[in-house]
């Protein structure tokens, strides 16, 4: 009987080029340790634009663009060799990847994403996954812009 358990990679995408960064960052690592990649994105409606008429329009076209972010980002990323699980859910980005995260080995995300307005009034996701997460978490940087020199 083998009681090997199977490496576990959470990641974060959000459609942004550091998430996208993050993506293939696990894909190399779920590929070296045989292990299971989940692919995660998280989607919230912003109150400030919901009313009481539009709120199931609102819910459904943000979930949709939510799951069309996920795809896009997995176009013509190799996934050969690498067992994946794709998810969505319904919160904000921290929650939804903590939440996601907690029979994990490693939660990857990216420095940066689409975070906007809200992110620098309440904090980045990477920074509160940092403090909060209960597995060991991985925050890809960008890459350094090449410098010219004369």
């Amino acid at each position: 009987m083998n009681d090997k358990k199977t490496f576990q990679i959470v990641v974060g995408v959000d459609g942004s080029p550091p998430s996208h960064r993050a993506l293939e960052w696990a894909i190399t690592e779920a590929r070296l340790r045989d292990g299971h990649l989940r692919v995660v994105t998280g989607w919230r409606v912003p109150p400030a634009t919901v009313d009481q008429m539009g709120t199931a329009r609102e819910i459904e076209a943000v979930k949709h663009l939510a799951h069309q972010q996920q795809h896009r980002a997995l176009i013509g990323v190799r996934l050969e060799g690498v067992n994946v699980t794709r998810e969505v859910h319904e919160g904000s980005a921290a929650a939804v990847l903590l939440n996601a995260s907690q029979d994990a080995d490693l939660l990857v995300v990216g420095s940066h994403g689409y975070g906007g307005l809200t992110a620098a009034l309440l904090g980045s996701v990477s920074n509160h996954i940092a403090h909060h997460a209960l597995c060991p978490v991985l925050i890809v940087r960008p890459r350094p812009h090449a410098v010219a020199h004369p």
